[in-house]
């Protein structure tokens, strides 16, 4: 898993306390499939615990999921760590079954941005919950950097998938520049890398793609 800051520094100081005790206030939402939930769960819950209020966000598909697996109470776990939804965008659907993927992934692309940005300016307008401090985001859901530029909101991309995955990202442009991606047929060869061990991200370069 790894993390990057974006957004406004200064936003945190403009804010003022709602109550006798101020805690800030995180927004995470990850990419509704259960693998990316159940990381930015361990991460919300970590900043939880370190004082902060949490908002998770959830699509309605997966919170009616969540809902009828473990029942209402297992959304009144902690106080100051709320579940708040918003819709996916897709055609209703059976409920016990797995969505397509690919059709999720457009429909984050299409229909994300409103309903996120609709949510994070209805919960700076409650008295029930401090202000949005930041936004902790799933790194496939970009639609948030741009909510957090427009509400002068920082924001936290947090990968939640393992470190290997991530590097997979991380080389993707080696990877076009190298012409291995996309590949082209079943002709290519491609050739055996040796494994490299690697203490710190920035220490794989381009000569760790052969």
């Amino acid at each position: 898993m790894a993390m990057a800051i974006v957004g406004d520094d200064n936003y945190n100081k403009t804010k003022t306390s709602i109550g006798k005790s101020y805690h800030p206030h995180a927004v995470c939402i990850p990419f509704p499939a259960q693998s990316h939930m159940k990381g930015m769960l361990k991460i919300a819950k970590l900043l939880h615990h370190k004082g902060f209020y949490i908002t998770f966000v959830n699509t309605e598909f997966n919170q009616k999921r969540l809902i009828k697996a473990r029942g209402l109470n297992s959304l009144c776990g902690f106080p100051n760590f709320q579940f708040k939804t918003i819709p996916d965008g897709l055609p209703p659907s059976d409920i016990d079954a797995t969505q397509d993927v690919a059709s999720l992934c457009g429909s984050v692309r299409r229909n994300f941005l409103k309903p996120f940005r609709k949510l994070i300016e209805d919960l700076n307008q409650v008295d029930t919950a401090p202000p949005v401090s930041c936004i902790v985001s799933d790194g496939v859901m970009p639609f948030s950097v741009r909510v957090g530029d427009e509400l002068g909101i920082p924001v936290a991309v947090f990968w939640t998938f393992a470190a290997c995955g991530f590097m997979g990202f991380y080389q993707y442009r080696a990877l076009l520049d190298k012409g291995l991606t996309p590949l082209q047929g079943i002709s290519i060869i491609c050739l055996y890398a040796p494994f490299i061990l690697l203490s710190r991200i920035d220490e794989m370069d381009n000569e760790g793609i052969k």
